[in-house]
């Protein structure tokens, strides 16, 4: 496991440096380990289409889009123009992991908020607590619910299905489940003082535990996520990281997940957007 950095708040307003944060975050999303069924630099969890190597890929070709991402949220551009980059990120995603859907969500939900970092972001001032997600909410939340629809896209099918807003719903409110679980939970891991890994770890187990995760859904249907929700929770009501043999405890949770063929792709996601909002929003 990486010993990666993990203080990496930018030169704010700057956006290659919130790009490369992106990028960053991404990767410590891929570092982290147990995240149950997931797929890290340990093992490839409940897939076997991607690995580790690619996730690096992937997150690798994104830069650059984020990059322009956060520009035209400098500019006050329309999310009709921030699709058009998104959808240049997944071609370039796709061609470099050889078609696989490894950060599809990231694209949608990490590019929104480094898209308002860029509009809200001056050089050596960080954004209020709130505000980025505040920000997609007030100036995008229409047109991300009134967006084109994948209709083939497993995610699309899931929301349909099983009656839920999955992630346009999310980021149109202004990602609520990352601001009311996955930053207090990352907090909290980090009182359990078992390290950044162990905060991650606990960051991820509570949005599993909170989220109607799509990818749950298409992959084991309502058992599947009732499954998931409920072991998690238990693993956070057993005291979270910070209990002792807390590892031992989320292995077999992970070991669970890949059981039954289970991948949170959704709080994976949200994970990473949380490690973005924490960086820029949490004081120095």
């Amino acid at each position: 496991m990486s010993a990666r950095p993990v203080r990496l708040a930018p030169a704010v307003g700057d956006p290659a440096a919130l790009a490369r944060l992106a990028v960053e975050v991404l990767r410590l999303e891929l570092d982290t380990y147990p995240k149950p069924g997931l797929v890290s630099r340990i093992d490839s969890g409940s897939h076997d289409d991607m690995e580790a190597a690619t996730f690096e890929a992937s997150a690798a070709a994104l830069e650059p889009y984020f990059a322009d991402l956060a520009e035209a949220g400098a500019q006050g551009l329309p999310m009709a123009q921030l699709r058009r980059i998104g959808l240049a990120a997944e071609a370039a995603m796709r061609a470099a992991t050889g078609g696989v859907n490894t950060h599809r969500g990231a694209i949608f939900g990490l590019g929104l908020l480094v898209s308002a970092a860029g509009a809200l972001a001056a050089p050596g001032h960080r954004p209020a607590p709130f505000a980025l997600g505040a920000h997609v909410r007030a100036r995008h939340a229409g047109a991300i619910l009134d967006g084109p629809v994948l209709l083939h896209a497993p995610g699309a099918r899931a929301r349909r299905r099983f009656r839920v807003g999955g992630a346009p719903a999310e980021a149109a409110a202004g990602f609520p489940t990352l601001y009311r679980v996955g930053l207090p939970a990352l907090h909290r891991g980090r009182r359990a003082r078992a390290g950044e890994e162990a905060a991650r770890v606990e960051a991820c187990l509570a949005l599993i535990a909170a989220l109607d995760d799509t990818n749950l859904l298409h992959r084991g249907g309502e058992a599947g996520a009732r499954f998931a929700r409920e072991a998690s929770a238990a693993f956070l009501a057993a005291g979270g990281v910070g209990q002792d043999g807390w590892r031992d405890r989320a292995e077999a949770l992970h070991r669970a997940f890949v059981a039954r063929r289970l991948s949170p792709g959704g709080a994976a996601d949200l994970l990473a957007m949380t490690l973005f909002v924490d960086q820029l929003e949490r004081a120095p």
